[in-house]
């Protein structure tokens, strides 16, 4: 063959470097290749085909592992928010999931130590752009593969592998649909899974005083002095209970009130009256990705997210100074009530969270 002429005429031209090697006059002695193993189905007929039986039959059970995914996703809704529905979903579309890609693995694998050409063989490095001719050859190489393997001339094997992959990648794509919104689909709960509808409106509301997190006591105006900082939630929160949404609305609400001079606050004219006395008060959900923003520095009056290190004004309308984040920290309008405590003006102006919400 052309291949193993260029193979020859490289191995003369080539000529190694003494380098610091040292010559001895014992040289340890090529071995050689060891001795070809038949195996049992390159010698019975009937193991073959049983061994290709098992083949096939692993890929169409793969195909089978990614429609019960897909029928899971459709028999198991977590719409409800239930918690056994929300078990259900992940544990049957997860069995599924598993059963595909395992079968699809042992299959592929079983394919290739019984059925597949198993000689050794050495493969000689040669240059990159090789000539014409091995180019030629490595067409042939592959005709070769081709043959050796039975891809070609196993037509049940090909088609169930072909079938298996092609139905291993649906579940994932069918799991996307989960993302999309899902309003109005329960009337008890016309918001489940409509992201931007949960995301738009917190606990807050008007006359809410602020409390402390987590136990829930009302923060007096006069307890909040200058360089402090209050991890603070709604007082309502600490009546739900984790059945009823806890930690979702406490996921949502979670404040961080601070207290600077009031001379250091620069305020829009519509803004005045969301702070009191230079206490504001501001979402701890970065607009980033949606990391905790629970770091504080009195000296700068920074805040800091932990996760990707975007940084916030806090004098400023708590603006982005550092970091991937790209908008403000939304701002809770507070006020003082007639016994002196904290409360809230009103629900966030915009969505917390990340940035991609305020694009609705």
């Amino acid at each position: 063959m052309a291949h193993d002429d260029d193979l020859q005429a490289l191995d003369r031209a080539y000529q190694p470097s003494p380098g610091l090697g040292v010559a001895v006059s014992d040289p340890v002695q090529n071995p050689g290749l060891p001795p070809h193993r038949e195996r049992m189905t390159d010698k019975d007929p009937r193991a073959e085909k049983n061994a290709a039986r098992t083949v096939y039959s692993l890929f169409y059970l793969s195909l089978a592992g990614s429609i019960w995914a897909v029928a899971a996703y459709m028999l198991f809704p977590i719409e409800s928010g239930a918690l056994i529905d929300i078990r259900n979903n992940n544990l049957f579309i997860g069995l599924g999931i598993a059963l595909a890609l395992l079968a699809l693995g042992i299959g592929a694998i079983h394919w290739s130590k019984a059925l597949m050409s198993d000689k050794e063989f050495i493969e000689y490095r040669h240059p990159t752009r090789g000539k014409d001719s091995t180019r030629e050859a490595a067409i042939e190489a592959f005709a070769a593969a081709n043959e050796e393997s039975g891809f070609g001339r196993r037509s049940m094997i090909r088609n169930s592998l072909i079938a298996a992959v092609v139905a291993s990648i649906i579940p994932g794509v069918t799991l996307f649909r989960g993302l999309a919104p899902h309003s109005g689909a329960n009337p008890e709960h016309p918001h489940v899974g409509d992201p931007v509808a949960l995301l738009k409106h917190t606990m807050w509301d008007k006359g809410m005083r602020l409390a402390r997190d987590p136990d829930g006591t009302p923060i007096r105006a006069a307890d909040v002095t200058l360089g402090s900082a209050f991890h603070v939630i709604p007082e309502e929160l600490a009546e739900l209970s984790h059945h009823d949404g806890y930690l979702e609305e406490k996921a949502k609400a979670i404040v961080l009130l601070m207290r600077l001079r009031p001379e250091q606050l620069i305020e829009a004219d519509d803004r005045k009256d969301w702070s009191y006395d230079g206490i504001v008060a501001y979402s701890k959900v970065c607009t980033h990705v949606g990391c905790p923003v629970a770091l504080y520095e009195q000296q700068t009056h920074h805040l800091l997210c932990p996760c990707h290190q975007s940084q916030f004004d806090v004098t400023d309308h708590a603006k982005v100074i550092f970091g991937p984040a790209a908008r403000p920290l939304p701002q809770l309008p507070i006020m003082v009530d007639d016994e002196g405590y904290l409360v809230a003006r009103s629900d966030f102006k915009e969505p917390v969270g990340p940035s991609f919400w305020e694009r609705h």
